[in-house]
């Protein structure tokens, strides 16, 4: 029979309904912060009772999110007081060693000991740093800047290479800047809504209430997804392509609304260049090439640029389903072409946008723990932006390395032993990289490696150090959300004695290394004082951004050069980008075929995503009760034409392996396709299975498409507890559930079977 989510669990546990619980707390206070997870960026209280602790949340009328939190949401407090939590450094000189809990000074000594020994031994570049782009701004920069001022290595970069990198490259290069273009709200007004790639309804659920509010109105919803999703099962118009087709699918629609008369010839004449170099490439990609490659119907192609390019006003939004390929940059290219094509740009309803997976996946990529960036946005490889950010920093421009690489290209260096010691921060590689052996191989390869984080990660619990950092509600500082509106969180506790921030941790490897004086900063706000000074003048100018303008407002979006300017929450209002020509510079796509081929071995379709109960690596999110409760696995979602039943084994393979997980077996995906999502450790992790091909001009892997087949199976793979310190043992309410050998009771799309 149908049962709601972990209910069967909670009955097998012997637990009561409401049993213990209290609503409320004498001398409780409420500190205003937003959500620690996606692009949102929620609003949100943090009750805190009379001694201090952090012990509930209630949703904040802010304007992002008016009230509403997801199911992430409203558990995140939980992992503040977590047992999980780490509060002693971990160390070992060997892998072959336990972990012991030492002394911050024994811990800090030797990772600055091997540091200067890998340094001395093999030069500055031999040891790298990955920061990641759920940090604050304020340490986003920092971790830049540690790299190059304290390590002087060109080895940095971050995991928002795994998530918003194509969509930067294809922004940078059409308009000049990096953002998405038009607010959330925009959305209410619009008389057309593309989604392209994004599970909005699981991955950025409180978005939909802007997408609801659009269909309100009577906007015409299109969704571009392989997937029948909640998002895609209320919409007009379904297109339920091939993957790793986008591109191809894009400028097809393209070309109907040039054959169909539909452009925007003055919009185009006035605002962009490249033009008809783009009308050429179009013409190649008629509705029946493009069905053929897609396997979707040619009337569909036809259907879409009609609704998008008539619509008075029309917005297309994408995520990650469009920009993890080889040709993610493309892929975005040609919706930017699109948008361009048919003058929805720049305005009220009208725009492009990009929907950011991490908290801080737009505020990360802005301030220097990129490869190729310095704060601000500038480019490491112009001589004057590298003079600029020499003299702010008091170094001379001789001293600034040069551009590292990608942080999968960082994983290829260790695995040849270019690079033999890494600092990584807040990211979970050996989850969240594709090809797992690879990245296991090279970071066992490494001679040293240490971790900043809260709860022991799998990646951490391969490392030689591990420093116990703080949680969002420990601190404070800034994000930027997918609208790029800057927003700051609060400090609602002290961290737990044992525990540092990152910024203190830092700071003090810089001081141990001799560059403590570039790195005096006792808290937050003084680096955000720095950041402020470092983006002055920039296309990603934080300049008038402070805390107390971010308390009063709500937030802040960027660029915003001055403390009495507004912030700009929608771009090229007055038909001009960021180009010197204040053109939009149109790029001509061509489509490729994904990386990994298909054959008669593999035949089908590999693609990965999110599920609503889940965040990334599922680091957090899989110590949390209620959210193993109601996704304690991953699954294979497959159509039933293949002739399983729900939660038989199925094993999937690829070419850099297999796994087994239970079927889920509905109708709301395509016959050619198999999902599972990828929040879970080997040898439950979909990234075991997943491609390490890049894109060549983002660097983002394939994540999207793989070859693959699937195949019936004895028995389903067991998913493994999170690890935990010495000493600990897994937290028991988050182990019953997480044994379930079945798919979530949860309907997935139409026509999922019920559970036996």
């Amino acid at each position: 029979s149908l049962a709601p989510p972990g209910t069967r669990a909670f009955r097998d546990a012997g637990g009561i309904p409401a049993d213990r619980w209290h609503a409320d707390q004498n001398g409780e206070t409420l500190v205003p912060t937003h959500c620690c997870f996606c692009g949102v960026q929620c609003g949100m209280y943090l009750r805190v009772d009379h001694g201090g602790k952090v012990f509930g949340v209630e949703p904040r009328n802010h304007d992002i999110n008016r009230m509403r939190l997801c199911p992430k949401g409203i558990n995140a407090y939980q992992q503040v007081n977590h047992p999980d939590r780490l509060t002693a450094p971990l160390m070992r000189r060997s892998r072959d060693e336990e972990f012991r809990e030492v002394s911050w000074e024994e811990a800090l000594d030797f990772t600055v000991s091997e540091i200067k020994r890998i340094q001395q031994t093999y030069g500055n570049d031999a040891f790298g740093l990955l920061g990641g782009a759920s940090l604050f701004s304020e340490k986003t920069y920092l971790v830049g800047k540690f790299a190059r001022v304290a390590l002087k290595s060109r080895h940095v970069d971050y995991n928002g290479r795994l998530c918003m990198v194509s969509a930067a490259g294809a922004n940078k290069l059409a308009f000049g800047i990096d953002r998405a273009g038009n607010p959330f709200s925009d959305i209410l007004l619009t008389d057309c809504l593309l989604i392209a790639g994004s599970n909005v309804g699981e991955c950025f659920p409180v978005m939909t209430q802007y997408v609801w509010g659009a269909r309100d109105r009577g906007a015409t919803l299109i969704v571009v997804d392989p997937r029948e999703t909640a998002i895609a099962r209320t919409a007009d118009i379904h297109v339920a392509l091939k993957p790793g087709t986008d591109s191809a699918f894009f400028t097809s629609v393209l070309n109907v609304v040039i054959d169909e008369g539909l452009t925007d010839e003055n919009f185009l004449a006035d605002h962009a260049t490249g033009w008809e170099e783009l009308k050429a490439k179009a013409a190649e990609y008629p509705p029946s090439r493009a069905a053929a490659i897609c396997g979707i119907p040619a009337e569909q192609i036809v259907q879409v640029a009609r609704a998008f390019a008539r619509a008075p006003k029309a917005m297309a939004w994408h995520a990650r389903g469009i920009e993890h390929h080889s040709q993610g940059v493309e892929n975005c290219l040609s919706v930017i072409n699109l948008c361009t094509a048919t003058g929805h740009i720049g305005k009220p309803g009208a725009g492009y946008g990009t929907i950011t997976g991490q908290g801080n996946g737009q505020g990360g990529r802005e301030h220097g723990q990129k490869s190729d960036l310095l704060p601000g946005g500038r480019s490491i490889m112009n001589e004057e932006h590298r003079r600029q950010i020499c003299e702010i920093w008091g170094i001379e421009e001789s001293e600034l390395p040069p551009a590292g690489t990608s942080m999968m290209e960082m994983v290829w260096q260790m695995q040849r032993r270019e690079i033999r010691g890494l600092i990584g921060i807040c990211n979970n590689p050996f989850v969240s990289l594709p090809n797992y052996r690879v990245v296991k191989e090279g970071y066992d390869t490494t001679e040293f490696h240490a971790q900043f984080d809260f709860f022991l990660s799998e990646t951490a619990a391969n490392a030689h150090v591990v420093f116990p950092v703080t949680t969002w509600a420990e601190d404070e500082g800034v994000m930027a959300n997918a609208e790029a509106r800057v927003v700051k969180h609060n400090k609602a506790q002290d961290p737990p004695p044992g525990v540092r921030t990152d910024t203190w941790v830092i700071c003090e490897l810089a001081r141990r290394l001799g560059a403590g004086g570039k790195f005096d900063f006792p808290d937050s706000r003084s680096v955000f004082d720095e950041l402020r000074i470092a983006s002055a003048g920039t296309v990603n100018d934080y300049y008038g951004i402070t805390y107390e303008r971010l308390e009063e407002t709500g937030g802040i979006a960027w660029p915003c050069p001055a403390t009495d300017h507004p912030g700009t929450p929608r771009l090229f209002e007055d038909g001009k980008t960021y180009h010197p020509d204040g053109r939009i510079h149109l790029q001509v796509v061509e489509w490729h075929p994904p990386m990994d081929p298909y054959d008669d071995e593999h035949p089908m379709s590999l693609t990965t995503g999110r599920t609503v109960a889940h965040f990334l690596s599922g680091n957090q999110t899989r110590r949390l009760g209620a959210l193993v409760e109601q996704t304690p696995r991953p699954w294979a979602e497959i159509h039933p034409s293949h002739g399983f039943r729900n939660g038989e084994p199925v094993r999937v393979v690829t070419r850099r392996g297999s796994e087994v997980f239970p079927a889920l077996v509905t109708e709301a995906i395509r016959p050619d396709t198999v999902f599972v999502p990828y929040h879970w450790p080997v040898p439950t992790a979909a990234n075991a299975l997943t491609i390490d091909a890049l894109d060549p001009r983002s660097k983002i892997p394939e994540y999207k498409v793989c070859a693959c087949r699937i195949e019936h199976a004895e028995r389903i793979d067991e998913v493994p507890a999170p690890p935990v310190a010495p000493g600990h043992v897994a937290y028991p309410e988050t182990q019953v559930s997480r044994t379930d050998p079945l798919p979530p009771t949860a309907p997935q799309g139409r026509g999922t079977s019920e559970r036996s």
